[in-house]
């Protein structure tokens, strides 16, 4: 069975949970708001996402990119070029970031942070600020045979690290990630803070990442983000700068383990019942751009991992057809290769579908 067809399947199940429900489709769930509709609107691209390979030293349990070390997928050089050619000839973007399976072991890495930093001269001159290089590392990458001069490589190339750790707990995370994983995060961690990542006035930026463990909301991020500096300053000396926390999205891994708990529709009911309209102007598929390992256009990582392809469709029309996977009646998929430039896709609607109530549950997630 293909990857469009499981996606399709996975879609299906979630389809007849809202159905189950009696819950109308992300896109209908906006318009019928009261007193304003609402709508998941693209503006001006200002954040390019690129998933470069979806191999990993790592298979969390609540991976949405299922990646793994069994994954063989890999952005290759001639894809990664054309990014930055892209990336070069749009000037809202302001961040690029990086994301994987484990981004830092792919070849084209190093490629991409040190293209994208060589830009930063054009865009001063053009009164533009410097890109923002986003690396969302998994920590234990740090500790992998090879990868020790890595903290000094993202700290010379001002590299932003948005770092996972879903608990502050040995017993959590292990059980989230697997076993020693914990230990080798706090060591990757400093590490980091050995560079100079995360220490007040270094302006190298170190962000940690919270998640939940279960079928659950996370709980304030304020609140959240001094326990974490509390616990891991105080047990291990290491510090950060950020915390940011998000809600588990109702796909892959994550998905099978609620419809393995028959937990799948208790779940969605409750992303619907905590639905932020706060949100819907700062989702990220309205300024973001997000590029599969093999060029692949997406309106966002989740939207990826579910092969809902950004489509060229005559004016007017719709890009995907939600639930129904039935975006290649609409127009040719896009990728880098076809994409002149990234303003183009301005007239291309945003594609939706159920997981979406994940991104508007809450305080959102990003």
């Amino acid at each position: 069975m293909g990857q469009k067809k499981l996606t399709l399947e996975e879609r299906k199940v979630r389809r007849r949970a809202l159905d189950d429900l009696n819950l109308p489709s992300f896109k209908e769930f906006l318009a019928n708001q009261q007193p304003t509709p609402l709508a998941a609107t693209r503006k001006a691209t200002e954040i390019l996402q690129l998933n470069i390979g979806l191999f990993c030293n790592q298979a969390c349990n609540h991976c949405h990119v299922e990646s793994s070390p069994e994954r063989q997928e890999m952005m290759s050089e001639a894809v990664a070029a054309r990014c930055l050619a892209l990336l070069e000839g749009c000037s809202s973007v302001h961040t690029l970031d990086l994301t994987g399976g484990a981004p830092e072991m792919n070849a084209q890495f190093e490629f991409l942070v040190t293209g994208a930093r060589a830009l930063d001269s054009a865009r001063i001159e053009a009164g533009l600020p410097p890109l923002e290089i986003i690396d969302r590392c998994n920590l234990t990458v740090l500790a992998e045979p090879g990868y020790e001069n890595l903290p000094h490589f993202l700290a010379k190339h001002k590299v932003r690290v948005v770092a996972s750790l879903p608990c502050y707990s040995a017993k959590n995370v292990d059980t989230q990630r697997g076993n020693k994983v914990f230990e080798r995060s706090i060591a990757g961690l400093k590490a980091l803070n050995d560079v100079g990542y995360g220490v007040p006035g270094s302006g190298l930026h170190l962000d940690l990442v919270y998640n939940p463990l279960g079928a659950f909301l996370p709980p304030p991020q304020a609140a959240l983000e001094a326990k974490y500096k509390e616990e891991l300053h105080d047990a291990f000396g290491v510090s950060f700068s950020q915390l940011f926390t998000m809600t588990n999205m109702p796909i892959k891994r994550f998905a099978d383990f609620l419809s393995r708990r028959k937990e799948l529709s208790a779940y969605l009911e409750l992303l619907v019942r905590n639905f932020n309209p706060d949100t819907v102007p700062s989702l990220m598929c309205t300024n973001t751009v997000s590029v599969g390992w093999d060029g692949q256009v997406y309106d966002c990582d989740f939207n990826q991992q579910l092969a809902l392809t950004l489509h060229n469709t005559p004016t007017g029309t719709t890009a995907m057809n939600e639930d129904s996977g039935a975006a290649e009646a609409n127009g040719k998929a896009l990728d880098v290769f076809s994409l002149a430039a990234l303003d183009d896709l301005k007239a291309v609607p945003v594609s939706t579908d159920s997981h979406c109530f994940g991104c508007t549950a809450g305080m959102g997630s990003s």
